[in-house]
């Protein structure tokens, strides 16, 4: 427990500094005065998208003078600013209109498709590699299913998604999320609803490794629905606060097996759930950042007047730093940790290292169950392809796919902090791994990262994941 707070006051000292933007090549329109004033923004390119919801992620307004020097960097700050939003597959950003000392700012944009439904294939298992070796591939352990996302439904950047799916885990949702409901676009609103129930539960841990309880009969269930406030004056910083209402019932079976799964022998635990979240984001990217910095802190409660069986409060901390150390070369650190009080905890509370995100690259077959952890990334990158592939048969503004290829080396070290660690031979020490790489990364968010990781066991392998490694 104690390491991990001393991580994460290091990682707090390390990460405090955040970068300056850099320029990419904007011309500097040539006049004699060294500043321009804004006359106008102007937008264009958006057919569903609100104009006014353009406008309120560009940082300069009209009236606002903008030196020679900076003009570049203003530019390319803001119109990766409107890539970030994940309305627009591409934007640009000039000066037009001139007029002694004042131009207008025109951005033109080209708008995503918004529209999508398709299969759910998911493997129910933490990894493909947990699936794939210590599963066997099996297809009962595959969830299938259908899903649908409406984005940007009313040209607000609101989303409504759904989905019903089958298989491993049988599970509804309903998400709804607007993240303006005012109308100087600081406030948004957000309602989700879910329901799921297994046939087999992950009901103990031995040895770092998940263990399992399957019958015909249904044996868990779970309920959840929550509403969501957001509020986000500036660009990079948007604040957040979560009261969900969670239920959840298993078979007695469960309860006999491990009686330490909800807690006390009990078959069915109810409680509220209120948390606040932080984020601060200023990046190049926010899908696949290269340069910049992104932090997110959280401190939550568990556990609220008569719906309180699970009771804990903890904070989350994440913070990731990146730079460019030279053309095509990037590094980056990152840190992930999170305390839980009290240390006295059922074991559907204890998901620690191996969960989600909160993993070391080349332990992805193991779980290290705790009530607080820490773990410290660092990756190099060097960028090897940058290209567009066009597609033949579809519309225009859709044929042209961005392509860029990193390879990369990079080291892991972690720490999680278990009272009761039974037989978990990880808990309780430092972890370290390290490996080389390959990321694909392309547009709607996508990223394919081919991974060689060894651990201090001795052990190695070839590792597949999808999502970003901060």
């Amino acid at each position: 427990m104690l390491k991990c707070c001393y991580c994460l006051l290091a990682m707090i000292c390390l990460l405090g500094l955040v970068l300056p933007g850099t320029a990419e090549g904007q011309s500097v329109p040539a006049k004699d005065s060294s500043y321009l004033v804004v006359r106008n923004i102007v937008v264009l390119g958006n057919r569903k998208t609100r104009t006014s919801v353009i406008v309120r992620e560009i940082s300069t307004v009209p009236g606002d003078t903008i030196y020679f020097r900076d003009l570049g960097e203003v530019l390319e700050r803001t119109r990766k600013q409107l890539l970030n939003t994940s309305l627009f597959l591409n934007a640009t950003a000039n000066v037009k209109n001139w007029e002694g000392n004042n131009a207008d700012l025109v951005f033109e944009v080209w708008e995503r498709w918004y529209t999508f439904a398709f299969p759910i294939f998911k493997l129910a298992d933490r990894n493909f590699n947990q699936w794939w070796v210590e599963k066997n591939h099996s297809l009962s352990r595959v969830n299938i299913g259908v899903s649908g996302t409406q984005g940007n439904l009313t040209g607000r950047n609101d989303e409504l998604n759904a989905s019903l799916q089958f298989g491993y885990t049988q599970r509804f949702a309903l998400q709804y999320n607007l993240p303006y409901i005012d109308k100087h676009f600081h406030h948004g609103l957000g309602i989700i609803a879910i329901y799921k129930r297994n046939r087999e539960v992950n009901d103990s841990t031995k040895g770092n490794k998940q263990q399992f309880f399957r019958k015909e009969d249904f044996l868990r269930q779970i309920y959840q629905v929550g509403l969501s406030y957001s509020y986000r004056k500036a660009i990079n910083t948007r604040h957040q606060v979560f009261v969900n209402y969670n239920y959840e019932k298993v078979a007695d079976s469960v309860a006999i097996i491990n009686p330490n799964y909800l807690g006390k022998g009990r078959t069915s635990v109810s409680f509220l759930d209120i948390s606040y979240r932080m984020t601060y984001i200023r990046a190049d990217s926010w899908v696949y950042p290269l340069k910049g910095i992104s932090v997110l802190a959280e401190v939550g409660k568990r556990g609220i007047g008569p719906w309180n069986d699970i009771d804990d409060i903890h904070f989350r901390l994440n913070v990731a730093k990146y730079w460019e150390l030279r053309p095509k070369t990037f590094a980056a650190l990152g840190f992930r940790g999170m305390a839980k009080f009290s240390n006295e905890q059922p074991y559907v509370n204890q998901q620690a290292l191996g969960y989600n995100d909160d993993y070391l690259r080349g332990l992805e077959y193991y779980v290290v169950d705790g009530t607080s952890f820490a773990i410290l990334k660092s990756t190099l990158r060097q960028e090897l392809l940058s290209a567009k592939i066009k597609l033949p048969i579809v519309p225009k503004k859709f044929s042209q796919v961005p392509i860029r290829i990193f390879v990369k080396a990079y080291g892991d070290a972690g720490y999680s902090y278990n009272k009761f660690p039974g037989t978990s031979f990880l808990n309780n020490r430092m972890l370290y791994t390290g490996g080389l790489g390959i990321d694909i990364v392309s547009f709607y968010d996508t990223c394919l990262r081919i991974e060689y990781s060894f651990n201090q066991l001795g052990q190695k392998g070839l590792f597949l994941h999808t999502s970003i490694d901060m």
